[in-house]
């Protein structure tokens, strides 16, 4: 069977560290968000803001004479790596509504270190045969579309008008897939979760009844796209759309009749995440607002979003969940098989089963290389967080009936179908499992700092002069 999720990655595909279409363009809608953060930037957004920064931006102003600062294993890393990739950190604290950022010199020596940690990283995965095929990176430069509420060409144009080339583009989403992949092989793959993990938790949880903000949210979406070069007079036509979407739910329509009539989004749920994995002006945008509260219209350089608040956790889990009934076929990539050469022969089944030639659960039998074969390729009923975020979130966007294109994860590629979804509430043994999740989030995030902290120490890193040429 499928392997239960890990902790969502530092770059969960798609979400958070890959959202460059909203998190740097979506300023106009954080300037009036709900709930934005001011003042000095906490320790928390400045974490926030290094992650969000491994995605390019634009480089602003000209660059001075450049040189080496720092080499780490014998691979260098210069002036400009380490000042463009500090505007980056503080147009990201800007989009947190941080409003006392520190000086370029102040935050230059912690963006050294983080580009040392990187490239150790990058180094330390490719040096240990991890690879990433183009159809990973391919399927992450299109989530990151997705995700950002508009289409690949609309990503593309935002990369040319920001001056980022599409090859510089891919090459660093590649680096950042290297560092998943190695996380997830050398972390996540090893931390369990006993049954006296949990109950500890829980005995913590039972001491603190306030358990602060929201951790996780299930947001509803709708969004009107705006095309690229639209005038004055589309934009107002759009926005009185998206308003009119917004008076729609407040009088009592359902978010899917609403989605089907407005959107120009794909599924209008978008599903419990953590809050990492949303696009940062959500998470601003909804603030304190309740469970079943609206916000939007909102407008990003993707057109007007209305968001509506399902569901707001904080510790523990839900009593009520969206689970879903589906089948895959997985096939995983070897020295003799890459993963573009078997999401080639998962879209030829895939034509197969669309033709009538044969049921999605005989391709299953036959080809499938999960231990789910036997059964058709049939997981059963899943509750989220159940699997791997990149399949949890094309299952998530299909119908039922409908069947996946192929899909890239760690386990491999699959070709997934959605039999069935339906509301269920779960059983004290059910929420103990999505528990279990819960808690093994937290002791992966400390394994991995230690990790992260072990890997530095043996790195060979040779500063050159940073404090004398003015680093």
């Amino acid at each position: 069977m499928l392997c239960l999720k890990t902790l969502p990655h530092q770059i969960a595909l798609g979400f958070a560290c890959l959202t460059l279409a909203c998190a740097s363009t979506a300023a106009p809608a954080e300037k009036t968000a709900k709930g934005a953060k001011t003042g000095a930037a906490t320790p928390t957004q400045l974490q926030q803001a290094l992650q969000q920064s491994a995605t390019p931006t634009p480089v602003a102003g000209p660059r001075t004479a450049d040189f080496i600062v720092a080499v780490v294993n014998s691979e260098p890393i210069t002036r400009n790596d380490v000042q463009t990739r500090t505007e980056r950190v503080l147009r990201a604290m800007q989009d947190q509504g941080v409003q006392t950022l520190p000086t370029p010199e102040q935050l230059a020596p912690e963006v050294l270190e983080r580009l040392i940690v990187e490239k150790a990283q990058v180094q330390h995965a490719l040096e240990t045969g991890i690879q990433v095929d183009d159809l990973a990176v391919t399927q992450a430069v299109t989530n990151v579309a997705q995700q950002s509420g508009g289409t690949l060409a609309d990503l593309q144009a935002e990369l040319r008008r920001q001056g980022i080339s599409e090859a510089r583009f891919r090459r660093e989403i590649r680096d950042q897939l290297l560092m998943q992949r190695l996380r997830e092989r050398d972390v996540d793959s090893r931390v369990k979760v006993s049954e006296q993990d949990i109950d500890q938790y829980l005995a913590k949880q039972n001491q603190r009844p306030d358990q602060g903000p929201a951790q996780a949210l299930n947001l509803g979406h709708i969004l009107v796209a705006v095309p690229e070069n639209a005038s004055a007079t589309q934009v107002r036509e759009l926005e009185q759309r998206a308003e009119q979407a917004v008076q729609a739910l407040r009088n009592g329509m359902d978010l899917p009749t609403a989605a089907k009539r407005y959107s120009d989004a794909g599924e209008p749920e978008m599903g419990l995440r953590p809050l990492e994995r949303y696009p940062q002006a959500f998470v601003q945008a909804v603030g304190n607002t309740p469970e079943g509260g609206l916000v939007g219209p909102l407008r990003t350089s993707a057109g007007f979003h209305i968001l509506v608040v399902l569901d707001k956790r904080t510790a523990g889990v839900p009593s009520v969940v969206t689970q879903n009934h589906a089948r895959h076929i997985l096939l995983r990539p070897s020295a003799q098989l890459t993963e573009t050469q078997a999401a080639a022969q998962l879209q030829e089944l895939r034509q197969r089963i669309e033709r009538g030639q044969a049921s999605f659960a005989q391709l299953a039998q036959q080809y499938s290389q999960d231990g789910s074969a036997p059964q058709g390729g049939d997981l059963g009923w899943s509750s989220p967080g159940q699997f791997v975020p990149e399949f949890e979130d094309a299952l998530n966007r299909l119908q039922p009936g409908e069947i996946s294109q192929p899909i890239v994860s760690r386990f491999g590629v699959h070709l997934i179908t959605l039999e069935e979804r339906r509301q269920a509430t779960l059983n004290p043994r059910q929420q103990r499992e999505m528990l279990r999740n819960v808690v093994r989030e937290e002791k992966v995030e400390k394994a991995y700092a230690t990790w992260l902290q072990e890997l530095r120490s043996q790195a060979y890193v040779e500063y050159r002069n940073t404090e004398e040429r003015g680093l």
